[in-house]
């Protein structure tokens, strides 16, 4: 019989999926055992997966199987590495047989996103016989209509892999080379003096036409553009710039998001709310885009005139914030902003939750800093969270380094209202005295 190769997660995995949307994890042996298997049989192929052998595959062995293999389905449901890796290696080793699969409500990165996938119902992860039977239809007709389908390598490059015209080759290297020039140029913008970046970004941006050729140069002079603004008004100009792209640039996740942060820089919360909802419906949640919506309900709470509203501000951005913290721990921004709005609503248990919320924050933070991540927001984030315990041997240890680096490098005109608020939690005169003669030093720089 012909060899069908499974490449899947295997056991108990958590999907991250909205609730509501889909499980919050999916047993992959009883997907693989009751979802997958019997369909396979039916198509007339041997299903294999790796971690039913006896010992765990060495990667000449995976190799092999992925090239020798008749047909190689893929579950893309979550965003598993090795899944991906031996996705590419597939499909630059042969013409056709590699399908993807995946949950109709799962969200894939962008690479793989493009690429057609068979989506099939998954409403529960243990797999029941109920929906085994739902599952089975659709994935067998899936791998019909696309095992035979040209793999994106050969689909993409003539020819490949032994007869590929040389004329591309030199094409390609003439655009490689154009785009390492373009480089170079961004670089020069980057490392220029922080009050002239605008100016020159503008000015780069002039000089490469409107609107830019590709999109991979389109992003990198919006992204020049974000990380040039200095003043309230320079937000206009990412949105100007945002406005000009095609659309097919435009609707790229990457876009929207500083789209929708500089829609909330200049004041419209409201739009870019509404433009990160949108955004997460289409491509699904992630930290940043989380933490994004939870500042601007932020915001509207501060601008809040009666009590209602505040109470529904204060709700929406606690509820965007804690789902942020939860996909991921390690992603700062959500959990260092909900120790004050924990304690304004101040609940019963509210007061354990922020301090949860610090000691993710400050663990974040130094894992960061030991694993030399670059982040313009891990300093700033730990004099916060240094204010958010009530700390003041932390918060004067870290003034001194402010006063040594300049405020800017802290983004202290950025958080000095949070720096403010915290004061307002801490009970004890004495600590609340010396923090905030902190604010007072790290203000006058």
């Amino acid at each position: 019989m012909p060899v069908c190769f499974m490449i899947m997660p295997y056991g108990r995995k958590p999907t991250q999926a909205e609730p509501g949307h889909g499980p919050s994890e999916i047993d992959f042996n009883a997907l693989w055992d009751h979802g997958y298997v019997p369909v396979i049989k039916e198509l007339g192929y041997e299903p294999v997966r790796a971690d039913q052998d006896t010992s765990a595959l060495i990667i000449g062995e995976m190799l092999e199987r992925l090239y020798f293999a008749d047909l190689v389905l893929a579950d893309m449901t979550i965003p598993n590495g090795n899944v991906y890796y031996e996705v590419g290696i597939r499909h630059a080793a042969q013409k056709n047989g590699c399908v993807l699969l995946a949950a109709d409500w799962s969200k894939q990165l962008f690479d793989v996103m493009q690429m057609r996938t068979v989506r099939y119902p998954l409403s529960e992860g243990s797999i029941t016989a109920e929906t085994a039977a739902i599952l089975h239809p659709k994935i067998k007709a899936g791998i019909l209509m696309l095992r035979d389908g040209l793999s994106p390598m050969h689909q993409s490059i003539p020819g490949y892999p032994g007869d590929v015209d040389p004329a591309k080759a030199t094409t390609t290297k003439d655009q490689l080379a154009e785009l390492a020039a373009f480089q170079t140029k961004v670089r020069a913008v980057r490392i220029a003096m922080p009050e002239k970046r605008m100016q020159l970004a503008q000015a780069l941006i002039a000089s490469e036409g409107t609107p830019p050729a590709t999109y991979p140069i389109a992003l990198a002079l919006l992204l020049l553009l974000r990380d040039s603004v200095q003043k309230t008004a320079d937000w206009s100009a990412v949105l100007a710039f945002v406005q000009g792209l095609p659309q097919r640039f435009a609707e790229e996740p990457e876009v929207q998001e500083i789209r929708a942060f500089a829609t909330a820089q200049t004041g419209q919360d409201l739009d870019a709310i509404a433009e990160l909802e949108i955004l997460i419906g289409r491509m699904g949640p992630s930290p940043e885009r989380l933490g994004l919506m939870g500042g601007r309900y932020k915001r509207l709470l501060k601008a809040a005139t009666s009590p209602s509203e505040k109470r529904q501000a204060l709700a929406n951005a606690i509820e965007r914030y804690e789902k942020g913290m939860k996909l991921d721990l390690n992603a700062y921004y959500c959990s260092s902003n909900l120790a004050r709005l924990y304690r304004a609503r101040a609940k019963p248990g509210d007061g354990e939750l922020a301090q949860t919320a610090i000691r993710v924050t400050i663990a974040a933070c130094e894992r960061a800093r030991e694993l030399n991540l670059a982040d313009d927001w891990m300093r700033a984030t730990l004099l916060t969270a240094a204010f958010d315990s009530g700390d003041p041997d932390k918060a004067e240890q870290l003034a001194d380094d402010v006063l040594n680096e300049g405020p800017a490098a802290w983004k202290i005109d950025t958080i000095l209202a949070d720096l403010k608020d915290s004061l307002l939690y801490v009970s004890d005169s004495a600590k609340r005295a010396r923090l905030a003669a902190v604010i007072e030093r790290v203000k006058a720089g």
